[in-house]
């Protein structure tokens, strides 16, 4: 299309509705001749011999116009282009991966009953088989001349035009279509599975060992979260969907699994915008005889590797064509010490709650929270989270916000638990977990005080959890991370294009 040339404009439902109904005839007419030319709307297979990327690689040197191969190949792909002109008839194949090629179907290859069925049948959205000759058309575009072909599957419904972009709205509700249409889409999908195959390749480097827990729960722990709520009849009972898999992972670290993790899917029944959604997916891992320092050296290990397998360097270019750095050693800073800087007053877990309400109000924090907690890291989130932009372990957060973690070896009042933000959110976080039986009881005490009192966030007494402690959990490091937040830093996108069919309403 000419640069100053007008997409046309997207059909309107009626005209959609008309152009289905030609569609099905033209469905009704393959089918027809099912036995005959043409082989039906929906053949069960077909004698494909290669595929459009695998074509092109092999051919990648004929290039001079008007050249023929000698060679013959049956590939498979859906029409994006059509053009049909006399006694020649053009049409655009497309992969799954976006590569295309040229159909040429010409009167003298196929037949005029071959060549005329093309012209009736044939729409932009058909999945089509071709077979022929390699060859280069006039042009000196890489083309295959036709000597047979059948449809592959009928489409229906046309396709939106492929000249202009797609609303939000659609690529988020019919992601179908926006794989179809837009590189960025299938690149996000690509990227993803190479983060998750990066992931897995370093953790087996390190020795540890990948396991599947629960989704569905009796009792719903591992975080601060409201669960949603489900019931099983077979068992009579209500169950939860999971919001972590942590209990179950540290279960399997007190049977001997020493190095574990699970990427798994986690739900939490919470609000829904860039960085959030409902469902999601969540890699939590454990390593026996590590702590909340050797668990970050892992999780900048694993973040860093995970780049180098998408882009093949530390620095990740976005979509928008940021470049961001996500090399060398990260920063470590203090919550309690950034916190601080940022106000000019020391806040320490000695200063009283009272203060941190009046610094709340003074720059309008809305909270009431019987936990003191909650107020330094709301007020560290206001002055000092929005100036993180560059990967930054933030360390050392209050005791009574962090049931599941170790107290610090040296500061009272603080537990050894870092949160990493990059791009100015968080991407993972990472404890000393609490393997004290003794404690870990109390802290779910004081969590179930809270539940009692309305807080549909705070744990529950997992009776079978603190069982399994007392036979003995070796200290141990822990670290959460989401995948879709991680694929947020390495391409610069939302969360609902790294979600490849995000919730929405």
């Amino acid at each position: 299309m000419a640069e100053n040339e007008t997409p046309p404009a997207e059909p309107t439902a009626e005209e959609i509705s008309e152009q289905k109904a030609v569609r099905l005839g033209k469905r009704d007419r393959l089918n027809e001749l099912a036995d005959g030319l043409g082989g039906g709307a929906y053949p069960v297979a077909l004698p494909i011999t290669d595929t459009i990327p695998g074509v092109r690689a092999r051919f990648i040197t004929l290039v001079d116009p008007d050249t023929a191969s000698g060679e013959r190949v049956g590939v498979a792909g859906r029409v994006v282009h059509l053009r049909n002109t006399g006694k020649l008839c053009f049409a655009s194949l497309q992969s799954g991966d976006g590569t295309r090629i040229q159909a040429m179907v010409s009167l003298g290859e196929v037949g005029e009953e071959s060549l005329a069925l093309w012209k009736e049948v044939v729409d932009l959205g058909d999945h089509l088989f071709v077979h022929g000759e390699v060859i280069t058309s006039r042009r000196g575009e890489l083309s295959i001349m036709v000597d047979s072909w059948q449809v592959a599957a009928k489409a229906v419904l046309p396709l939106p035009n492929l000249h202009s972009e797609l609303s939000e709205e659609t690529r988020v509700r019919s992601r179908y279509l926006d794989l179809i249409a837009r590189e960025q889409a299938r690149t996000n999908v690509l990227t993803r599975a190479k983060v998750n195959q990066s992931l897995r390749q370093t953790f087996t480097g390190l020795d540890f060992v990948e396991v599947e827990t629960p989704m569905l729960q009796t009792l719903h722990g591992g975080a601060s979260a409201r669960p949603f709520v489900t019931r099983s009849n077979a068992f009579d009972t209500e169950l939860f969907l999971r919001i972590a898999p942590e209990l179950y992972l540290k279960r399997a670290v007190v049977g001997g699994i020493e190095r574990v993790y699970e990427i798994n899917r986690n739900f939490r029944n919470e609000g829904a915008d860039s960085t959030h959604s409902p469902e999601f997916a969540m890699l939590e891992a454990y390593q026996a005889y590590g702590d909340y320092n050797s668990i970050a050296d892992l999780t900048q290990l694993l973040i860093q590797n995970a780049a180098l397998a998408v882009s093949g360097s530390h620095v990740v270019t976005w979509a928008d064509g940021t470049e961001f750095d996500l090399g060398g050693q990260w920063a470590r800073i203090s919550m309690y010490g950034s916190l601080s800087e940022a106000i000019g007053e020391e806040i320490t877990p000695e200063t009283p709650i009272e203060r941190l309400r009046e610094l709340a109000d003074a720059v309008d924090i809305e909270i009431e929270h019987p936990l003191a907690g909650k107020y330094v890291e709301e007020l560290w989130e206001h002055h000092v989270k929005t100036g993180l932009t560059a990967p930054t372990f933030v360390m050392d957060f209050p005791l009574d916000t962090s049931p599941l973690v170790r107290w610090h070896r040296t500061t009272p009042g603080v537990v050894e638990k870092w949160d990493l933000y990059v791009r100015g959110f968080e991407l993972a976080t990472g404890y000393s977990e609490l393997v004290d039986p003794v404690v870990q009881r109390e802290r779910f005490v004081e969590q179930a005080k809270l539940a009692a009192g309305g807080d549909a966030e705070a744990m529950r007494l997992d009776e079978d959890f603190l069982r399994a402690l007392e036979f003995g959990m070796p200290p141990s490091g822990g670290m959460g991370m989401g995948i879709d937040r991680l694929l947020m830093a390495l391409t610069g996108l939302g969360i609902r294009e790294t979600i490849l069919f995000p919730l929405v309403k």
